[in-house]
């Protein structure tokens, strides 16, 4: 049960009209500056924290501890340092809650414009950030303990999974012999994307979007050919995009993307029932499909990221990195290693530059007008 804290006078209200939603990434879309969100996040994730600042919303109310010290986490930190005030509440209480109501949070509790009362809060503090990390890092031996437990036994039982070819549909995306770019939504993506801009403009990867990475495309300027997913984090504008559309299923089949792509009338869908992520599913895709290269953007690679998104190990990842390591690589390592070669009018330059002195000196000096029309027919016969 939540306590009220202690009045205090100075701590200054906050009223807007709520917003409720039990996915903080499908509920920031439907925000504005005038909201105050009502979510239900365990440990506030850094993306979902980016998120809730573009949307400028007043404040976050949280039916879920905001941050529980289990791991290493700065969302809380984010929202606060942007200055949106967070409070927590009961998760019994998240009910109570309904799109359209104006709310007036101050001096613990949480009321309605009429002035009932309707929850109890507890604001979150930087103190509780920092006392928090500190939880969080003598806990990061046991977490990674059982995070390498987790992954172990369940690499034992998805192996079949990565060894055998996986079963796909008849997919109209030309993979073979090119370089393939699989995108995920992750912290950074735009400066990742940006730094790899004369990549994908002179190799002309195939861009493949996981969920909310087709989003993440469409936002820098490129349309993705494929999108696979369960499509929970994906725009109607995306899906509409033209792009080739793979829903993961799971390995019974059930597919909640299904309904989803079908909601904004596409017709022609396909399924890959298989466990794993759905960035799992989409390095299969090009692995199978024959590319020559697979260059990953805001993948998910390490013990936190797997926490972030509820999953307690990597089991299917590390198997699927294990069968496609020789043609993987990370845009990082793209963005450092790439320099785009001169092109052949930027060539041109330096000559051009050396002849305008003569072309001017001619223009001076009849003497010197002979040479010139002499070096700009050696010119012009070596560009034809």
């Amino acid at each position: 049960m939540m306590r009220i804290r202690p009045m205090n006078r100075r701590e200054r209200a906050v009223t807007g009209e709520v917003r409720v939603g039990t996915s903080t990434k499908q509920l920031v879309r439907r925000v504005a500056p005038k909201h105050i969100i009502v979510i239900r996040h365990r440990d506030i994730d850094e993306m979902a924290a980016t998120a809730i600042i573009a949307a400028k919303v007043k404040a976050v109310i949280n039916a879920e501890p905001s941050m529980t010290g289990r791991y290493p986490i700065t969302g809380a930190k984010l929202l606060l340092d942007a200055g949106i005030p967070i409070v927590d509440i009961d998760p019994n209480d998240f009910e109570r809650f309904a799109d359209g109501m104006e709310v007036t949070i101050q001096n613990g509790g949480i009321r309605t414009k009429d002035g009932g009362f309707l929850a109890a809060c507890r604001p979150f503090t930087m103190d509780d950030w920092v006392r928090l990390s500190a939880e969080a890092e003598r806990n990061l031996g046991r977490q990674l303990n059982d995070f390498i437990d987790n992954t172990l036994q369940y690499a034992g039982r998805e192996k079949e999974f990565v060894i055998r070819p996986l079963p796909l549909p008849p997919l109209s995306t030309p993979i073979e012999g090119r370089h393939v770019l699989i995108v995920v939504r992750g912290v950074g993506y735009k400066e990742d994307l940006q730094a790899i801009r004369e990549y994908i403009e002179d190799y002309r990867p195939v861009l493949i979007g996981v969920d909310g990475g087709a989003d993440a495309l469409l936002e820098c300027g490129f349309r993705p050919h494929m999108i696979v997913g369960d499509m929970d984090s994906v725009t109607d504008e995306a899906l509409l995009s033209g792009a080739e559309i793979v829903v993961h299923a799971y390995p019974d089949g059930t597919a909640p993307g299904l309904a989803r792509a079908r909601s904004v009338g596409l017709e022609r869908v396909h399924l890959v029932p298989a466990p794993g992520t759905s960035e799992d599913i989409a390095m299969l895709i090009a692995y199978e499909r024959q590319a020559e290269l697979i260059v990953t953007l805001g993948a998910h690679s390490h013990m936190i990221d797997f926490l972030q998104k509820g999953r307690p190990g990597m089991a299917s990842t590390m198997l699927v990195r294990m069968k496609i390591g020789a043609k993987l690589i990370d845009a990082k390592g793209v963005s450092k290693l790439y320099n785009r070669p001169p092109k052949l009018r930027q060539l041109w330059i330096l000559p051009a530059a050396a002849l305008f002195p003569l072309g001017m000196l001619g223009l001076i000096h009849p003497g010197f007008r002979r040479v010139a029309d002499l070096l700009w027919l050696y010119v012009k016969l070596s560009m034809s």
